[in-house]
């Protein structure tokens, strides 16, 4: 019996098994998975055991657990198909033509996302951005999602007095994102369901939604609507966690009035710092040529510690944004004096006496990798007097830690296969690896791409959910170029084929 997408195969023939941790005996050899109500129930050598039911044919592929992107924002991404792409421009002035090159948006803006000033010989100027766009208003959002530059007709709408740059950073960034984000349901509902299917074609089946934004309404409506792509688990901001807890929300629950419970409540997520690119993350060094500047920390001891104690005292998690060391040795004592668990984000420079303790701790590190491979030339010129260690991969794993790998989509793509590459060989497009002493192995990269991270990766096994992906590559000997190319044949959510080749 043939299936097609949507089907939910009883068996799964001639795969070959890959995976962190295995404790099967089967080695590459071709076997049969055999499953039932979402759940693997048996595995045997192909042809062992008799194949009733609908049968889904490996061919000799890969058969792996599903893999999931631990920090997204959901909203953000599904709308950068829609706003003009800036990580190409080499300076201010190409930023800006390109932008004023576009055509604006139904609602009348010109929105542009993904660029890079670090490094730009130029300076990003009102006059320079207004010359290139006119009485459009225009918006230019940093690949890290922490400034935004707009020109004087975007300032007006927004309320802000021109100020001759038009540089918003860090609260006011966020909250021209937010609005921006701000998009009736009947746009941005078909978008995510779009961001979903392509993430299926990756092999993704699950990831964490950190958008700014009461997140459980949201989710409950595209489920009632027929979302069924991807397992979520969103985030809570400060300013909606006294709803939060009056409302009951726990970690773990499924998201109230959604028609599944493929949708859960995540954990309380707090920005404590910066960025690297725009040159405010809380840092123990000054950055170069601006000997005041060491960042900032964007919420107190007090207010964090508050914040994590009231999470943790209704079963809330806590993801607590942490870039520079100071940032990270601060959240990492707020861990530690309120008892709370759950993830660190990003956790890009770590003070090397600071790596032992998230294993110390329980605090899990949830990293992406291929912000080491994009921001590689800034670490090495703003960075470079920094004494502790930038992307520290192989140390927190050589420590205990507990990785989860995500891409912090739209700074990245939403692709679990670059995030293993870039862990493992640490490069991209030829270039020498970068800091190959960080490169971690690839059985824990890939276990830091399931659900439970590298400490607990998923297996493959009797009894487990059966969210597997066929890819046309081990993952565990696949070279870079077969990692960021990897073809996937189906991708399959407890059992029900999501995606189809």
């Amino acid at each position: 019996m043939s299936v097609a997408r949507g089907d939910s195969p009883a068996v799964i023939t001639g795969a070959r098994l890959s995976g962190a941790e295995r404790t099967d005996p089967f080695l590459d050899e071709p076997v049969d998975v055999h499953l039932a109500d979402g759940f693997v129930v048996d595995i045997a050598p192909a042809g062992a055991l008799p194949r009733r039911g609908a049968v889904l044919d490996a061919g000799g592929a890969w058969l792996i657990p599903g893999l999931w992107d631990h920090h997204v924002h959901v909203v953000q991404w599904a709308l950068a198909a829609q706003r003009e792409p800036l990580g190409g421009a080499a300076s201010a002035a190409q930023a800006a033509a390109i932008i004023g090159a576009a055509a604006p948006l139904p609602d009348g803006r010109r929105v542009g996302t993904g660029f890079r000033d670090a490094l730009w010989g130029d300076t990003p100027t009102l006059d320079l951005l207004d010359a290139a766009t006119g009485d459009v208003p225009t918006y230019l959002i940093n690949a890290d999602v922490h400034s935004v530059w707009l020109n004087t007709a975007a300032l007006r709408r927004e309320g802000f007095e021109p100020d001759g740059f038009g540089i918003l950073r860090e609260d006011p960034a966020f909250e021209i994102s937010r609005r921006l984000n701000a998009v009736p349901s009947e746009i941005a509902d078909p978008l995510v369901e779009k961001m979903a299917r392509d993430a299926a074609t990756r092999g993704v089946v699950g990831l964490v939604d950190l958008d700014m934004a009461w997140n459980e309404e949201a989710w409950a409506r595209r489920m009632s609507h027929g979302f069924d792509a991807l397992r979520v688990e969103f985030g809570i901001y400060p300013e909606y966690l006294d709803r939060a807890i009056a409302e009951g929300l726990q970690t773990g629950d499924a998201a109230r009035g959604a028609a599944s419970d493929l949708a859960r409540v995540g954990p309380l997520k707090v920005i404590t710092d910066g960025s690297l690119g725009t040159r405010t993350a809380a840092t123990s060094h000054a950055y170069p040529g601006d000997p005041h500047n060491h960042g900032m920390l964007t919420v107190d001891t007090a207010t964090l510690v508050d914040l994590m104690t009231r999470a943790t005292g209704v079963g809330i998690a806590s993801a607590i944004h942490a870039i520079g060391d100071v940032a990270n040795s601060a959240a990492l004592d707020a861990f530690a004096a309120t008892g709370a668990w759950g993830t660190i984000e990003h956790a890009q420079l770590v003070a090397h006496a600071d790596i032992p303790r998230f294993a110390r701790l329980g605090v899990g590190a949830s990293v992406q990798p291929e912000h080491a491979i994009d921001d590689r030339d800034l670490t090495d010129s703003i960075w470079a007097d920094q004494t502790a260690q930038p992307y520290p991969l192989r140390s927190l794993a050589d420590s205990g830690a507990n990785l989860l790998f995500g891409s912090d989509a739209p700074v990245s793509p939403l692709d679990p296969w670059s995030a293993m590459a870039a862990a493992v060989y640490r490069t991209r497009d030829g270039r020498e690896p970068w800091q190959a002493t960080q490169s971690v192995p690839a059985d824990i990269a890939l276990g830091a791409s399931t659900h439970g991270g590298s400490a607990s990766p998923a297996r493959i096994e009797p009894g487990a959910r059966a969210d597997l992906v066929l890819c046309a590559h081990d993952p565990l000997t696949a070279t870079d170029a077969q990692l960021r190319g990897m073809t996937v044949a189906a991708t399959l959510l407890g059992g029900r084929l999501t995606h189809l080749a």
